[in-house]
């Protein structure tokens, strides 16, 4: 019998309808999680049950019914669109999953689903294409949790990152072929934030904060750090866009609670750019891969009346990667090749990712590091 690969792809979770009961259901699932609230049991249990989710519940439910696809919510069925077309173009000798780290489908139910196709090797690739605990952290603890009971463990790929992944970058290049940049006055590439303390702890270096630009290179001491890898993301993307550095800004979103986050805050940038002329601005979430919450309302509508009531003009959001093509050979050139595609900044491995009479042109210097064959060199692609 012919050797078979699992491949599953992990996303968030999202609550099972947009009514307030299920929505109570899933955010109580969801921050009951110790990577993503970082505090004792009970002290987590009393802040989570008695005062965050009985305080957001309804307003959050009120959010989805206003992004709610006619087949569900966007994050499972464009999960499960990503998972019936990475299937098609793997082919045979790949069985491929989809699951949710909190709610429907779970991560338990669909490893054991691999298990009974006997695939004797399976890659977990999280849809979170840099690293933080509270996501991708959680992922793979689950997922060793739920391996950790098995008799027979078959060999097991944790993808961790992928966030100046060469194949990442021309997906995003392709969902904003629709876009004149040129018709902006600015852009802004928004990514989730995190509670600053989070990044502190998982300071290896111990330099987590400690100047103001610790963030702005990623190196062999921050390599873990999210926010550096968000950096570099936007950096990597910004050049593969040819836009200059003053022609876009970057900055984190969905702060919850009063602690310090990852700043500069979203809608303070927005807010700041309409009071300084900017009429017209684009936004790109290279944090999500796939419209959601943060994207459809909290970007989309949210902030696009807060641009306007500060003195914008428009607020364009770009597309995430949802099912779209190219979306699709990126994660298959991670199941092919998958190595954790993090380029520091020295080599710099793009040079341009234009997008011409439906063709997206990227251009790679050939010193890609790790990068596996075929990624390094000149390619033109139908998009």
């Amino acid at each position: 019998m012919e050797n078979k690969t699992g491949v599953l792809l992990v996303n968030l979770g999202t609550p099972d309808s947009p009514a307030p009961r299920d929505v109570y259901r899933y955010l109580i699932e969801f921050l009951s999680d110790k990577r993503v609230i970082d505090m004792p049991w009970l002290s987590r249990q009393l802040l989570v049950r008695g005062v965050i989710v009985p305080k957001r519940y309804r307003q959050s439910a009120k959010a989805y019914q206003k992004i709610w696809m006619p087949e569900g919510s966007p994050l499972k069925v464009y999960g499960h669109r990503v998972k019936e077309k990475l299937q098609t173009h793997l082919g045979e000798g790949y069985v491929v999953d989809f699951a949710m780290r909190y709610r429907s489908p779970s991560i338990e139910e669909t490893l054991n689903s691999l298990i009974q196709k006997q695939v004797n090797k399976i890659i977990v690739i999280p849809l979170f294409p840099q690293y933080a605990s509270a996501t991708t952290g959680s992922v793979h603890e689950k997922i060793m949790d739920i391996v950790s009971q098995w008799i027979n463990i078959p060999e097991l790929v944790l993808v961790n990152n992928y966030s100046t992944h060469p194949a990442l970058i021309r997906a995003f290049c392709a969902v904003s072929k629709s876009y004149d940049l040129n018709n902006y006055d600015h852009i802004l590439l928004s990514f989730h934030g995190l509670p600053e303390e989070q990044l502190i702890k998982a300071d290896c270096a111990k330099g987590c904060l400690k100047t103001k630009d610790c963030c702005a290179r990623l190196s062999s001491n921050n390599q873990h750090c999210y926010a550096a890898q968000c950096h570099a993301t936007a950096r990597t993307l910004a050049e593969a866009l040819n836009l200059g550095i003053d022609q876009y800004s970057v900055s984190f979103q969905s702060r919850l609670g009063r602690k310090p986050w990852l700043k500069p805050y979203t809608n303070e940038v927005i807010r700041s750019l309409a009071r300084q002329g900017k009429k017209k601005i684009l936004v790109f979430c290279p944090a999500f891969v796939c419209d959601c919450l943060e994207t459809i309302y909290e970007i989309g509508i949210e902030y696009a009346e807060e641009f306007k009531h500060a003195g914008g003009e428009r607020l364009d959001l770009v597309p995430g990667l949802n099912d779209h093509t190219q979306w699709i050979n990126a994660l298959a050139t991670m199941v092919h090749h998958p190595l954790n595609s993090q380029h520091f900044d020295s080599p710099k491995h793009f040079r341009s990712c234009a997008v011409t009479n439906g063709l997206a042109i990227s251009q790679y210097e050939p010193i890609c590091d790790g990068a596996p064959p075929g990624l390094c060199g000149v390619k033109t692609e139908r998009i």
